[in-house]
């Protein structure tokens, strides 16, 4: 498998078609996929020659959305290196254990992070600093400038096995530190393929990339599907509201990837009510369960086609498909399997679940990951007889369709009963009153935990305690009812659209 080049043979194929808007601070750069391949070949002599960067060794980026980011992805692999992306939104000292975690010889450093580099250098051991735009750092090579003086030949590239490493992405770290998923060669490819494959992408789709670039989503939801199938992606610095939008529209994007939130903040702009959409093959929403209230919402006000995925970084941000009659027959599945894939669900003794009941989800296949970066034990405890345990549980219906229940993390069991979060949420949001809601366990004396539900009301709507405990009963068993609903004006989200619940256990239950 010639993952190294991916980006080459599309050149190779269609040299003249354009593969990549970016969209930063002045006038879109429009980028041929020659362009874009040169650029990769220009990063990989210059790391090579001036850095000695070779087969193994990391790099890593503090930026922004950058042209870096994809020079650096399919250059470094050109080479055998491992691209390592650093998250911006981490803190100084979460930052500095995952850059002595991964040890990269080179750090590439956008313009609002000088200040907290400056402040990690004492601490990590990088031997070539480089900066981004007018970023002020000291012993630092400017980007562009340098790029431009390299050599746009195809440069040396050593033999790789599929399961050599291509990427260490770091997962949230929502208990203890953080943990670097091994992100290898075929792991990218067969994400493609089955990307492609199970959501019918083509060479004529085109797809804003919106997500941060050091994510899963951001690099493989549709950036490098579209990349391998000689389609077109529009990559932004940062997120704008009332601009991604009128980006859809601007660009004749046809496949819109966004979490929940996103949805729902687009449709309360200006820049929503005059868009048409009309390029738009499907939205799909990932990251959180996407309430089908806000589905309803959207397709009465502008029509479209509405996915629900699924995905992770370690096995990748596409994990199901379905067809556009199926979402809206199967509305709040997020589908079957992709096609070069096995899914299971099973209880707590390995053993698979009937139809109807919530099981662990466990995928093997080609675009699983090959463990985590220096950690034998958290790589033993989740790849199993090379099944992935995701830690979500979700179920299966007759025709084949999987519902994700939430994570087993956030399951509450009160007095031996197995209460799911995703399922008492989603009823909760179905109420007129209620924007979000967010269900936590609180400890009991009793009943081991009881459910308490966190509720941020919709603008200019009231609900008392007793009335959303009320509305839950009519449409689940009493023991699922949150014992208590304490209200909010908002609730923390990560990065990635999902509720930051460790938070809300510190703020609300100690």
């Amino acid at each position: 498998m010639q993952t190294v080049n991916l980006l080459s043979k599309r050149a190779y194929l269609t040299p003249d078609r354009e593969a990549l808007v970016f969209i930063g601070t002045g006038a879109p750069q429009r980028y041929t996929y020659a362009e874009l391949n040169a650029r990769a070949n220009q990063l990989a002599n210059w790391f090579h020659d001036e850095f000695g960067i070779r087969k193994g060794d990391r790099v890593s980026i503090l930026a922004q959305n950058a042209m870096a980011y994809i020079d650096c992805f399919y250059g470094l692999a050109k080479l055998g290196a491992v691209f390592a992306p650093l998250n911006w939104r981490l803190a100084a000292n979460e930052l500095r254990y995952i850059i002595n975690d991964c040890e990269p010889k080179v750090l590439i450093v956008g313009p609002e992070f000088t200040d907290v580099v400056a402040e990690l250098r004492p601490d990590t051991d990088i031997d070539h600093y480089i900066t981004l735009e007018d970023a002020a750092l000291e012993d630092a090579i400017p980007y562009e400038a340098t790029l431009a003086q390299a050599s746009a030949a195809e440069p040396p590239s050593p033999p790789l096995d599929d399961d050599d490493t291509w990427a260490i992405l770091y997962t949230s770290g929502t208990t203890g530190r953080p943990k670097g998923a091994m992100i290898p060669h075929r792991q990218v490819v067969y994400n493609c393929i089955n990307t492609i494959a199970s959501w019918g992408l083509t060479e004529y789709d085109v797809s804003p990339v919106y997500t941060p670039l050091f994510h899963a989503g951001g690099l493989f939801a549709f950036l490098t599907p579209l990349l391998y199938v000689g389609g077109r992606v529009i990559v932004t610095r940062a997120f704008e509201l009332e601009e991604s939008v009128q980006i859809i529209d601007e660009e004749r994007c046809t496949v819109i990837l966004g979490v929940p939130t996103i949805f729902q903040m687009w449709m309360n702009t200006a820049a929503f009510t005059e868009a048409s959409f009309e390029s738009v093959r499907f939205f799909i929403s990932g990251g959180a369960p996407l309430p089908e209230s806000l589905v309803e919402s959207w397709v009465a006000a502008k029509g479209g086609i509405f996915r629900q995925g699924y995905g992770l970084t370690e096995v990748g941000a596409n994990c199901f498909s379905m067809t556009d009659e199926e979402s809206v027959t199967k509305l709040g599945s997020v589908g079957k399997p992709i096609f070069h894939s096995r899914m299971r669900l099973v209880d707590a003794g390995g053993n698979d679940v009937p139809v109807d009941e919530v099981g662990e989800l466990i995928i093997a296949g080609p675009h699983v990951c090959t463990g985590y970066w220096r950690n034998p034990e958290a790589t033993a405890a989740s790849i199993k007889d090379g099944w992935f345990h995701t830690g979500d549980m979700a179920r299966i219906d007759e025709d084949g369709f999987f519902y994700i229940a939430g994570r087993f993390k956030d399951m509450v069991i009160s007095g031996g009963e197995n209460i799911y979060a995703a399922e008492v949420e989603a009823v909760f949001r179905e109420h007129p009153a209620v924007a979000e809601a967010a269900l936590i366990g609180k400890p009991h004396p009793q009943w081991g935990e009881v459910g308490v539900m966190i509720v941020v009301l919709q603008s200019s709507q009231s609900a008392t305690e007793e009335a959303l405990q009320a509305f839950c009963g009519q449409h689940l068993a009493r023991y699922k009812i949150p014992k208590e609903v304490i209200f909010t004006d908002a609730l923390p989200y990560s990065p990635y659209g999902k509720v930051m619940k460790t938070e809300l256990k510190e703020k609300f239950v100690g």
